[in-house]
Formats: C-alpha cells, sequence, structure tokens
C-alpha cells in the first residue's frame, strides 16, 4: 500500500539524523504494533507478540524448545519448506516425522480434515500447519484440530502467512502454542520482518538468539552493563535483535492498523460475492475448485481439466497479463481488495482460452 511504502520511505529519512532517535524509539512502536496485531488475532496478552524476521525463524525457536523427548509430529503434505525444515531436526533426537497426504477423493478439503484427525495419537506431540494450504486454500478445521490435541496433550502449531490479514483468526477459540506469520503476504507488510505468537508452552524456553534488547531492564539504557541473567516477561524473549528496526516496523505497522480497519470478516465477504460467479464458471468449463465451506474466499486452488495442459495455460495468463501462482496441476487464484470485476473478467478469459482451443483441435 502507499502508506505503507511512505511509511518505509520517512523510516529510511529518519536515519539520516540518528541523534534525533531516542532510547524510548526503540521500544515504543513495538509496544503499540503488538497491541495492534493482537487485535487483529483477537489475543488478550501481547506480551505474547514478537518481531522475527522469517517463518523459519520462528518454527526454529518452537522447535528448540519443544517440552517432549519423543514421539510424533505431524505435517500436512506439501507444506511451505520454512515450516518443514525446522522440524528435520527432531528426527536427529528421535522423534519421528508423519506427513498426512489429502485423501484423492471429490470431497478432497472435508477428507483432508478427518485424515488429520484421525492420525492424531497418545504419540502425536505436535501438529504443525497453515490455516489453509498454502498451494491451494484448503481450509483446515482449527478448532476441531485443537480440541482433540487437548485429548494427547499436544501442542498446535500453526503458520499463518497465507491467512492472518485476510482469514479472521483467534487467538482465544484456536487457542494455538505458537502462531507464526511472515509479514510480506496477508499482512501486506515489507519482506524480511514477521510476527509470532507464542503460548504458555514457551514461556521458559531457550531464544535462538542472546541479544541484549531481550533482557530484563534493556530499556534502561544506562545499565545496560549491568548483565541480566532474567529476559524480558512471557515470550519476549525471543525477539530477533535490532527487532526495533525503524524501516520495516513502521511499514508493518502501517499494513496492520489498515487491516483492523478492513476487517479480515470484510475481506472474505468482498473476496466471496466478487468471485461468485467466476467460481460457478470454471467449474462449467471443468476445472474443479474445493466445496466452499472447505476453502479460503482469498485464495483457492483451480484444478486443470484433463487434456488441458499446464503451459498453454500459463501462455494464456502471459498474453492477458493476468498475474497467478500455479502450484502442481492447480491454477492458485488470489484475490483481495484492490480487485475488481475487471480483473476477474480479464481472468475468465485467460483461463477460457485452453479450454475451447482444445475442442477446437478435438473437432
Amino acid at each position: 500500500m502507499k502508506k505503507v511504502e511512505n511509511a518505509g520511505i520517512n523510516g529510511i529519512k529518519q536515519k539520516r539524523k540518528p541523534f534525533h532517535i531516542s532510547p524510548d524509539d526503540f521500544f515504543d512502536e513495538t509496544e503499540v504494533l503488538r497491541k495492534n496485531y493482537s487485535e487483529l488475532i483477537d489475543n488478550p496478552e501481547p506480551s505474547r507478540i514478537v518481531v522475527i524476521p522469517s517463518v523459519s525463524y520462528g518454527i526454529a525457536n518452537v522447535v528448540n524448545n519443544i517440552p517432549f523427548k519423543d514421539g510424533e509430529i505431524l505435517l500436512c503434505d506439501e507444506q511451505f519448506p520454512s515450516n518443514v525444515y525446522p522440524w528435520w531436526r527432531l528426527k536427529e533426537k528421535g522423534f519421528e516425522l508423519k506427513t498426512i497426504a489429502p485423501p484423492n477423493s471429490e470431497k478432497r478439503g472435508e477428507s483432508w480434515n478427518e485424515k488429520i484427525l484421525e492420525s492424531i495419537t497418545d504419540r502425536t506431540r505436535v501438529i504443525s500447519m497453515g490455516h489453509i494450504h498454502w498451494s491451494d486454500g484448503t481450509l483446515f478445521q482449527l478448532e476441531r484440530i485443537r480440541a482433540a490435541l487437548d485429548k494427547v496433550g499436544g501442542l498446535l502449531v500453526i503458520d499463518g502467512t497465507q491467512s492472518v490479514g485476510a482469514l479472521p483468526f483467534s487467538i482465544k477459540k484456536i487457542r494455538p502454542d505458537a502462531l507464526i506469520c511472515a509479514g510480506y503476504k496477508w499482512l501486506m507488510g515489507p519482506y524480511s520482518i514477521g510476527l509470532a505468537y507464542y503460548g504458555p508452552a514457551f514461556d521458559h524456553g531457550v531464544p535462538l538468539e542472546e541479544n541484549w534488547i531481550n533482557r530484563l531492564d534493556s530499556d534502561n539504557f544506562s545499565e545496560l552493563v549491568n548483565y541480566q541473567e532474567s529476559y524480558r516477561e512471557m515470550s519476549l524473549r525471543y525477539e530477533v535483535g535490532e527487532h526495533s528496526n525503524f524501516i520495516l516496523v513502521p511499514m508493518l505497522h502501517k499494513a496492520i492498523k489498515q487491516l483492523i480497519k478492513w476487517n479480515p470478516d470484510s475481506i472474505q465477504a468482498y473476496t466471496k460475492d466478487l468471485m461468485k460467479d467466476a467460481i460457478n464458471q470454471l467449474s462449467e468449463w471443468g476445472y474443479r475448485i474445493e466445496n466452499e465451506n472447505y476453502r479460503a474466499h482469498h485464495m483457492f486452488g483451480a484444478r486443470l481439466p484433463e487434456k488441458i495442459a499446464i503451459e498453454k495455460l500459463g501462455h494464456a495468463f502471459h498474453t492477458n497479463r493476468v498475474s497467478v501462482s500455479v502450484r502442481g496441476n492447480a491454477v492458485r487464484i488470489s484475490p483481495n481488495v484492490y480487485n475488481d470485476e475487471m480483473d476477474v473478467r480479464k481472468l475468465l478469459k485467460a483461463m477460457k482460452e485452453p479450454i475451447f482451443a482444445s475442442k477446437t483441435l478435438e473437432q
């Protein structure tokens, strides 16, 4: 957004005169950022929100502080790598990583959710997953999964990168043990910054790095050489070093304040209405799209009809100047408030061309 861009430019200009930056400036905006982000995700404890540079960093803090010695770690099939690679470290410690693939069924989303629930056993220690799947927008029923984990004492770790900001999320209702979110996707912020929520299970963990700003009384600059054994309260021990980024933090903060005004519920309603007729049309042409009860409205996959080569579809997108992502045999469509009916017509034109070209060749 323009206001996010301007916040970054102002942050760069501020660095021209660093002597105007006071000790309070290292803390003030991040403290307000925690409160505003907490409003967005329905979190009653802002001190559980920390600034991180990436999802992999946020997940690594979790992996390094798992309060178990063995058992199963459950992952969804084809998750984004940042929520997979950190967990590989636990294989060295005797944990078993189990991947839950979607069933080959017409009711793919519903069956996948049931398969996840059925996979939870007394040996399940953690499920680490998204609120929606990053490649096709499959919606996971996190409240049911949380309830099942409660019965076996397991932890729920969520990568919210593809959902938080556009899809409603409630810490109170879902009760995750960790929610990790990059800032550059649906939070509409810049690259190289994100936000993490860590629940009580991680209150006494060891952070990835031992930086000065995460220690108790670090806001008292005159006493910094009186080294502290203790960390700051709750989750603040896990923040990345130099988290008082005077360029990236104001950018992300501006974006989150705008998202609060727009409201994720309203974003879902807008994108649902915008794409409703288009989804019906795509289904008539043979594209397979998940039932709306098991997909998000701001991001969903359209799986290709048979006989349609992805290369032809990619060419049609290019010539019609349509920007989407191709993930396997699915086109990932991601509408938001900046899209309108004209954009949808261009999308349909591009996705129609290979269908009718194929029928012409058959004739």
